[in-house]
Formats: C-alpha cells, sequence, structure tokens
C-alpha cells in the first residue's frame, strides 16, 4: 500500500461541500464534493452526545492536535475516509449549526456565535492527513489494523468493514437507523445499541443461524435484503404472537433459536399469559429470563428456572430431626436408604453426604418450605431428580 502526507488540508477545506444526513445519523461528503466521509466500511457516527464531538472542538480552539487522519484514494481527485471520520462529522456539523459549545462562561455557542478570530481559528486549523492508495484487502486490513486503538470497533463494524458492498448498505438503512420507526417494538426483544449495530448483528445472528461472517460473505453483492428482513419480522410476530404480555426479561434473548426450535408448536396466547404471571409472581423462581424457554418447551425443564434451594439453617435442622428420628429407629436417616434392602439400610449419613429435596416437587406445586424438605444421601437425590 502506498501513502502520501498531506499537511495543506485545511478545516475549511473538508467543510466546503460538507453534507450530514441527520435521518441516518453520518457524515456524507466534504471537500468540494471530492470527499466521501462514511463509507459503507465505516461505522455510524457515534459522537453525537454532546461530549466527545464538544471535545473535537475544545482541542480545535486550544491547538490541540486531532490526530492522524486517513483517507483512501479511489479515483483521480476521489477520496474516502478511512480513518477520521468521527472527528471529521464532529467539526462539520459544529460549522454547520448542528450544535453549540460552552464557552468559560457556561453559554452555549454555536459556530456563528463565536468571535470572529476563533471561527478563523477553527477554519484555518490544518489537519494531518496521509493518502493511502492500494487494493481492497489492504486497505480493509489497514483499516482494522488502526481502529484498534481508540473506540474499538465491536464485532459486527468490524464485519461491515470486511464485506461492505450493496448489501451491508441495505442492511444498515434498515437496522442501524435510530429514525426507523421499528426500532421501538424490536427494542422489547432485541438489546443493544442501533447505532453500534447491534440489531443489525442480531438481525444477521437470527437468519444465519450463528454464522454471520459467512452469510455476510455468501450475500455481499446483493442488492436487496428481503431474506434478512423477512426471518427478522418472523421472529419478531411469532413471539410477540405468543407472548402477548412485554416484559423487561425478554429484550436479548436469543429469540432466533427459540423460534426455530419451538415455532411449529401451536400455544394459546391467553393460557400462556396466565402461566407467565403465575410465574412472575412465584417467590421461588430466581431466573425470570428462563421462564420464557420454560413455557415454549411445555413447562417440563425446571432448571431453566433456577428454582429456590432450601437455605443452609433449613437443611441443617431437617437432617437433625431426621438423623434422630432414624437412630431410634436403628435405621439409615436417608428414608429411600431405610425401606431398601441394601448395606445402606441402617446407614446413618454425614449432612455433608446428603442433598435437600422437595418431598412434593416444585413442579407439581411443592413449597420451598422447611414442611415441604427432606434430606436423601446424594445417590437417591440424583436418581430421584433424573426421573
Amino acid at each position: 500500500m502506498i501513502t502520501t502526507l498531506r499537511t495543506d488540508i485545511t478545516v475549511s477545506d473538508i467543510c466546503k461541500g460538507f453534507v450530514y444526513n441527520e435521518y441516518e445519523g453520518k457524515g456524507l461528503f466534504g471537500l468540494s464534493g471530492k470527499l466521501t466521509i462514511q463509507p459503507e466500511y465505516q461505522r455510524n457516527y457515534i459522537y453525537a452526545d454532546g461530549k466527545r464531538d464538544v471535545a473535537v472542538i475544545d482541542s480545535i480552539l486550544k491547538g490541540y492536535p486531532l490526530g492522524l487522519i486517513y483517507f483512501t484514494k479511489v479515483a483521480e481527485d476521489k477520496y474516502e475516509v478511512l480513518d477520521g471520520q468521527q472527528r471529521i462529522t464532529s467539526f462539520g456539523r459544529y460549522v454547520t449549526g448542528k450544535f453549540a459549545v460552552k464557552d468559560d462562561n457556561g453559554i452555549p455557542r454555536y459556530f456563528v456565535g463565536l468571535p470572529t478570530d476563533q471561527q478563523e481559528k477553527i477554519m484555518q486549523t490544518k489537519l494531518t492527513v496521509y493518502i493511502c492508495e492500494g487494493t481492497e484487502s489492504e486497505i480493509k486490513e489497514w483499516f482494522k489494523t488502526i481502529n484498534i486503538a481508540g473506540v474499538p470497533l465491536n464485532e459486527q463494524e468490524l464485519s461491515n468493514a470486511i464485506h461492505s458492498g450493496p448489501f451491508v448498505t441495505k442492511a444498515k438503512e434498515e437496522f442501524s437507523n435510530s429514525q426507523n420507526a421499528n426500532v421501538q417494538k424490536w427494542s422489547a426483544y432485541v438489546s443493544g445499541n442501533v447505532i453500534r449495530q447491534d440489531y443489525l448483528r442480531t438481525a444477521l445472528e437470527w437468519v444465519s443461524k450463528g454464522n454471520v461472517d459467512d452469510y455476510m460473505s455468501r450475500h455481499r453483492y446483493d442488492d436487496n435484503i428481503t431474506e434478512l428482513k423477512s426471518y427478522f419480522t418472523s421472529v419478531i410476530d411469532w413471539v410477540s404472537s405468543v407472548f402477548i404480555d412485554v416484559e423487561s426479561e425478554m429484550k436479548g434473548l436469543p429469540w432466533g433459536e427459540l423460534y426455530e426450535r419451538y415455532h411449529h408448536n401451536a400455544y394459546a396466547p391467553d393460557e400462556v399469559s396466565r402461566k407467565l404471571r403465575e410465574l412472575y409472581s412465584d417467590f421461588y423462581v430466581k431466573d425470570k429470563k428462563g421462564i420464557y424457554e420454560y413455557i415454549l418447551g411445555g413447562c417440563t425443564d425446571n432448571k431453566l428456572l433456577n428454582v429456590r434451594i432450601f437455605d443452609e439453617p433449613t437443611k441443617k435442622t431437617v437432617y437433625t430431626k431426621q438423623t434422630n428420628a432414624a437412630k431410634e429407629k436403628n435405621v439409615s436417616n436417608c428414608p429411600l436408604c431405610a425401606v431398601g434392602s441394601d448395606n445402606n439400610k441402617n446407614r446413618i449419613w454425614k449432612i455433608t453426604e446428603m442433598d435437600a429435596d422437595h418431598v412434593t416437587a416444585w413442579s407439581r406445586g411443592g413449597a420451598t418450605d422447611i414442611k415441604n424438605c427432606q434430606m436423601l444421601c446424594k445417590t437417591h437425590n440424583r436418581a430421584k431428580g433424573n426421573k
């Protein structure tokens, strides 16, 4: 890869023809139309938080260096930002009046309201820019290398860079657009940040069954995202039709996997709702997130609920009571050993050799309290649990 150092490009030069798309949340063009600020392999603009964008302007006004910026030469007098789009978009947005910076007295100052000497200082600030020329694979590899520092690229942002093309462009328009009216509905089931590609990552994981990069590679040059969008919509619609109650624990569950396993089953939404409310109100159910797969699977796998176990004082009390009674009868303090015929029929187990067990199973309505607790030897308790 060939690199050429430029130190003559100013903020003013970049801001000529600067275009920022508020709807998509990204800088588009600058340098009199010669520079594409956010090519598709770049992540969305994430500095619009009133802190990092302001810090860029403060750095310029205080004479601090903005750091190295890299452009890729894509044609004669045509460039793309390889690294530095967050900084470029920040000062471009400020110069075009998109946000204000507080002065030393705490007064918000837009660019047009700055003293002329400060305006001039910003506009005449020179940037340190390397122009890079090379193959696509060289550019992408360099892009990953220089993004190790700063705000690291997450997994999906790196995948977007590697597989940039028409498919990524359309996928980001749908799933990385915070202005998409569907985001509010999706947010009940999908966790993460739209701008940081978390929703897109989820959609790709669902449709690809976890093989995201393989899927993106195969579809890189597709000019539509029909399959991706349809599958994602199918999962969301299925979840919202089965579970008519929306709870916070639903966010971020592996709905794609659950859809694959259970969407062929029939469910009565009202009955599901009743069971959901029952489990949510059950004091002994510790894992509320596990309730959803528990219901989908027919309410059989109690491990999903992490049902509250007996505490140590309860176990010690029951152990002492069982052991004293067993010694009086000269039988084992494990009730199941006591009715057996092997060598353990009269064995007194230590408390460390026993487990607490529900006399009436929790799944059959048995409570996790001292009246429903018995101590069994570990062998019998495990055998009972496997039935």
